[in-house]
């Protein structure tokens, strides 16, 4: 089996929560549900506007629950960190009474076989509550709402913000060409693969040609050149975030490695101030030595550092611009 890579994305962010979600996690901190009458029905959550018609519903709220009856549900073998339980449980569509909508939450039934269409459910509130839909720690079978134990007292200030942290964890299979060019990197080498049709030159270990649909191995490989030429490049402002490591404007470039089709994107440029970047330049490729290597980027494609300009002529040919890849 290849090895696999595990990479998370995360991206906090903090949200305003208007009228109608700000009420309804509001009546959560205080151990209540609440709806919006649309018509002759209650919404469950509360909604700003009609799903059917589009119109601006009145701020009519109404308390339901806070038991309620479960409409469907999906059984959770193995949960995730990013799971609301860190044991087996059931995602549920629960219709609370009172209620002409379904709320989805968790359900804690122990087993599959404890949980059912049509079963009765009350939630288990958290001690502490926020104002979130956490709150509700997850719904349990029975008729009466239960409290971790601890229960705080509510707190007095209506709850107008929400924060959030989305994330997403995913795994990148690494194929044997990854992993002969992620060598070659460390050794301060590019290792290309050469189309055997088309002559084509590519770099990454992606293992085939996209033209010729020709799979490329080990005895296609070839070493590639260490110089090229900035083809495109960016001046990247950044925008303090939890991560970000940079605070001052810095270049990322395009090389075109010479006689070559391989283009190197968002590459490092050495020693070149901001106002001196340039389509045209050329550069040649630095390698971290041994003493240099511990303080790499973790980031970094094996120990390569980045880009010097070399001080040859600058290419002019105009149609640098459009390779970027």
């Amino acid at each position: 089996m290849a090895r696999t890579i595990e990479s998370t994305i995360r991206f906090p962010y903090k949200r305003s929560l208007g009228p109608v979600l700000g009420a309804f996690m509001t009546a959560l901190t205080e151990k209540r549900f609440i709806g919006i009458r649309s018509g002759a029905r209650v919404i469950v959550p509360p909604l700003e506007w009609d799903p059917d018609t589009g119109a601006t519903l009145e701020h009519d709220f109404v308390d339901v629950g806070p038991a309620g009856t479960v409409v469907s549900w999906t059984w959770v073998a193995k949960p995730s960190s990013q799971h609301p339980i860190d044991h087996p449980f059931a995602f549920a569509l629960v219709k609370l009474d009172g209620a002409d909508t379904a709320l989805f939450h968790a359900v804690d039934a122990g087993s599959p076989d404890a949980m059912s269409t049509g079963m009765r459910v009350a939630p288990r509130w958290k001690a502490e509550r926020h104002g979130h839909i956490t709150d509700v720690d997850a719904f349990v079978p029975g008729e009466a709402a239960t409290v971790v134990a601890g229960d705080e007292s509510a707190p007095g200030e209506p709850v107008t913000m929400m924060e959030y942290n989305a994330s997403i964890t995913y795994n990148t299979p690494v194929t044997a060409n990854v992993e002969r060019s992620e060598r070659a990197t460390e050794e301060g080498r590019f290792l290309g693969l050469r189309c055997p049709v088309c002559g084509r030159t590519y770099t990454g270990g992606k293992g085939y040609c996209p033209v010729d649909a020709v799979e490329l191995t080990a005895e296609h490989e070839v070493d590639l050149p260490q110089r090229g030429t900035v083809s495109n490049y960016t001046i990247v402002t950044p925008i303090q975030y939890p991560g970000q490591t940079e605070t001052e404007p810095f270049a990322r470039v395009h090389v075109w490695l010479d006689d070559t089709d391989v283009v190197l994107g968002y590459q490092a440029l050495l020693d070149t101030p901001n106002d001196d970047v340039r389509i045209g330049m050329r550069v040649a490729a630095m390698w971290a030595t041994d003493a240099e290597k511990q303080d790499l980027d973790p980031r970094a494609e094996g120990n390569l550092v980045g880009w010097m300009p070399t001080g040859e002529a600058d290419s002019t040919d105009p149609d640098l611009v459009n390779r970027i890849c």
